[in-house]
């Protein structure tokens, strides 16, 4: 079978080759009339863009990247999806770009991915959206960037902001848990470089605070993003003078992990420890008994943040742009009352 070009689009449809490209790249000018009348002309003929062809025939690059570090393999992947699919209804392709944060040439090799890929735009995560100076380097390239990041208000005008607030989520969840009669509530920390550790300690205290209770630091434990870090975070706290009656883990990998550790310690939960968790991945829904949690819709987050990137790239969005989500509390059976 002979592929369609997007001549034959043009002809059937009976408008210039030019018009076509302008509906494939979602522009905004194009009539309704003959937008319908490419497209329909497009579905029958079952054309596809060749979009690499695209990207080298002229000077506008029709290619975003996903750069990322991040060790919670459900979240990246939301990331991915939500991305790709914004990507794929406004014809754009998707580079996916894991790295090291931490790594001391790290500015120059994005810099260089950048330049070599011919790329349009950044959709950036945790710790890189919270990285000033590398988002002023790449945004001082004419490159787009859009951040997804944790906190209520965007800390600059550098690009446009997704905000998550973790802190209000946070919060949402210990005042659960105080309703619920704990008053000693243990708290496991994820990776200190991520901004979403802080603004959920930070949710937990003022839960505390606004419940006339005091800070315990010795039931608030330091940790990482990750399932051992729950179960040593959990041993630790539950080898404390006085014993937490919950714990409030900063995502739902440490918690399955704080769960698992009660399991090897043959403490029943919820009735002897309540665990709430944090983000609503697949781990809060695959432990027994479930976890409650924080809703965080990850991949609408995704897709809203690239939609936001194209719209950047089209000139067609305020640089000041922000968006909020508040994750919403999901209540399992891995909390109960005291």
């Amino acid at each position: 079978m002979i592929k369609a070009t997007i001549n034959d689009v043009a002809k059937l449809a009976g408008v210039s080759i030019k018009t076509v490209s302008r509906v494939m790249n979602n522009e905004i000018s194009v009539r309704q009339t003959t937008r319908d009348k490419v497209q329909s002309a497009v579905a029958e003929l079952s054309y596809q863009p060749n979009l690499a062809a695209r990207n080298l025939a002229g000077t506008k690059s029709f290619s975003i990247a996903y750069v990322y570090d991040n060790p919670n393999a459900y979240y990246v992947i939301d990331m991915q999806e939500g991305i790709l699919s914004a990507c794929k209804k406004q014809g754009f392709e998707l580079l996916i770009h894991p790295c090291n944060a931490k790594a001391d040439n790290i500015t120059e090799e994005i810099v260089n991915m950048v330049k070599q890929s011919r790329i349009a735009g950044l959709v950036l995560t945790p710790p890189f959206s919270e990285m000033p100076e590398f988002v002023k380097r790449i945004t001082d390239l004419d490159v787009k960037v859009v951040r997804i990041m944790s906190g209520d208000v965007a800390p600059d005008n550098l690009s446009p902001c997704i905000m998550i607030n973790d802190h209000a989520a946070a919060l949402s969840i210990t005042q659960h848990l105080i309703d619920l009669g704990h008053k000693n509530i243990g708290f496991i920390a994820g990776g200190a470089e991520h901004k979403s550790s802080i603004e959920r300690l930070q949710g937990y205290k003022q839960a505390l605070s606004n419940n006339q209770m005091m800070v315990n630091e010795n039931l608030i434990i330091e940790g990482e993003y990750s399932f051992e870090s729950g179960v040593h975070g959990a041993k630790q706290l539950m080898a404390e003078d006085i014993r937490p009656t919950a714990i409030f883990s900063c995502n739902d990998e440490i918690a399955a992990g704080a769960l698992f550790a009660a399991r090897l310690m043959d403490i029943s939960i919820p009735e002897q420890l309540s665990i709430a968790g944090f983000e609503n991945s697949p781990f809060s829904r695959q432990t027994w008994p479930k976890l409650t949690t924080a809703h965080q819709p990850n991949r609408k987050i995704a897709e809203d943040a690239t939609s936001l990137l194209i719209g950047q790239t089209r000139n067609q969005s305020n640089k000041n742009i922000m968006t909020q989500y508040t994750p919403e509390l999901v209540i399992r059976d891995s909390t109960g009352q005291l």
